[in-house]
């Protein structure tokens, strides 16, 4: 993170704590934005799958090839994060460039909840869907299964998947299609009238339930079979394709054709099925000349669920995992192909995360950014298009666990607020797995930190939006 280099901008704008850089002249970010360009957009989103659980970033025992091969095509993040270690607030930071409390969406979603993702909120698929693109689904959504909270009213064209995490029920009063498949002995009044199971999730189509319960061993197959159709029936115009997997998340299930590849047991089977799902998408696009003129983006929701043992994934070398805001909970593999823009065979070592998504999907597409509501992503082309050589737009970058802004990252240093609230500093530079606190070595940096911390938090809560709800 080359602190000289900063001081190499122009000029800087700090908004609330966060920072807005701009270059003289338009810099090479703006090579993504040709008049009239929209490419292709393909945007992968696995489900705990930890910072190590991919060949490029360390995996072992088990194989991901086609990642690999993508990452040597394009660009693999070494400093990329989400913005929530857990998987409702996640995604909607995702969608809508904003930390969760912005958009407050701080907490899990579960069947019982009457609440969502507002649908007043601009997402990626509505902005460029603005720009003539068609836009689709295939996953796992987690940000409302009411039918105003799904993707249909969130700006995507089609959507089909599982509404909630894969260990959840059903609610028992979800719209169901006509042609339901109704398995394991149920019926439409059974699933009416009985307590909900755990693990039996509904699989809906668009706003319908299409099969209760799903057949968890054939998702990861069915969606990457149904983002294929939907990239040959849109070959001719601009798409975007959200493929939020359910797996690796507990329980665990492939299709046949994986059970037992990888020595790694049920979690490595798991990942080498979504390798392989990564490796079917690419590989339409190549036999349909698309793949010059189509991003590809790859990452994760949160970090590894760990007490889940063998069933839960490495987030080594870093600390933790799931549902912390040490850096194995946030810091996440990343990978972005796109072979006429992004070099091949880059790393990037510089902060960007998934709040960033948005604003550089919309500028890559040319779309108008919201200039209605704040936006805490930053455009991050110029990391894109030159890795090795651009600088973050993200002077702070905030870690948010439920409503509460635990740590703050600030170059190499990241200042981490204990469960009693002591600061504990960091130079994950030195220390990334974050064991050797050096708070008391660096008193005024501290209290810098500090401030900057309670001035964003207290700028975000003061302009914070309301969630989705059910109408009375």
């Amino acid at each position: 993170m080359a602190f000289e280099m900063r001081k190499k901008q122009l000029f800087r704008l700090c908004v609330g704590g966060s920072l807005a850089v701009a270059a003289f002249g338009g810099i090479q970010a703006a090579k993504g934005e040709a008049s009239g360009q929209r490419p292709n957009i393909v945007l992968i989103f696995t489900d705990d799958q930890g910072y190590e659980d991919v060949g490029v970033y360390g995996a072992e025992d088990f194989e991901t090839p086609n990642l690999d091969r993508m990452a040597s095509n394009g660009v693999r993040f070494t400093d990329f994060y989400v913005a929530a270690p857990v998987c409702s607030p996640s995604r909607a930071a995702l969608l809508t460039g904003s930390y969760p409390p912005r958009v407050s969406l701080t907490g899990v979603l579960f069947p019982r909840h009457d609440k969502g993702l507002n649908p007043d909120e601009i997402t990626t698929a509505e902005l460029l869907k603005r720009r003539g693109y068609a836009t689709a689904c295939f996953g796992k959504w987690h940000l409302g299964h009411k039918p105003r909270f799904l993707p249909t009213n969130q700006g995507f064209d089609t959507y089909f998947g599982i509404p909630y995490s894969n260990d959840m029920s059903v609610d028992p009063q979800m719209p169901v299609a006509d042609e339901c498949r109704f398995r394991k002995g149920m019926t439409l009044q059974k699933m009416r009238e009985q307590d909900p199971k755990g693990g039996w999730v509904p699989l809906v189509r668009d706003e319908k339930v299409v099969e209760y319960p799903a057949k968890q061993s054939t998702l990861t197959k069915r969606y990457t079979e149904e983002a294929i159709s939907f990239i040959k029936r849109h070959q001719q115009e601009p798409f975007f394709v959200y493929l939020p997997h359910t797996m690796p998340h507990v329980p665990l299930a492939t299709s046949e054709r994986f059970e037992g590849v990888s020595d790694r047991g049920s979690y490595g089977d798991v990942i080498e099925e979504i390798d392989w799902s990564v490796g079917q998408i690419i590989q339409t696009l190549r036999e349909l000349d698309l793949e010059k003129e189509t991003l590809v983006f790859f990452t994760s929701d949160n970090g590894p669920w760990l007490s889940k043992g063998e069933a839960g994934g490495s987030a080594d070398p870093l600390r933790s995992g799931k549902f912390t805001t040490w850096e194995g909970g946030m810091r996440m593999p990343a990978i972005a192909q796109w072979p006429t823009k992004i070099p091949k065979g880059t790393v990037c070592s510089e902060i960007a995360a998934t709040i960033d998504l948005l604003p550089t999907l919309g500028k890559i597409a040319g779309a108008a950014l919201p200039g209605d509501r704040v936006i805490d992503g930053r455009d991050i082309r110029n990391l894109l298009f030159q890795p090795e050589t651009a600088v973050s737009p993200h002077r702070y970058y905030h870690y948010y666990r439920g409503n509460n802004l635990r740590a703050i990252r600030f170059d190499e240093w990241k200042l981490h607020l204990n469960g009693d609230g002591e600061p504990q500093l960091f130079n994950l530079a030195k220390d990334i797995s974050e064991q050797n606190d050096v708070a008391g070595e660096h008193p005024n940096l501290v209290d810098r930190l500090l401030k900057v911390r309670d001035r964003f938090d207290q700028e975000l809560k003061g302009n914070k939006r309301p969630i989705g709800k059910i109408k009375e």
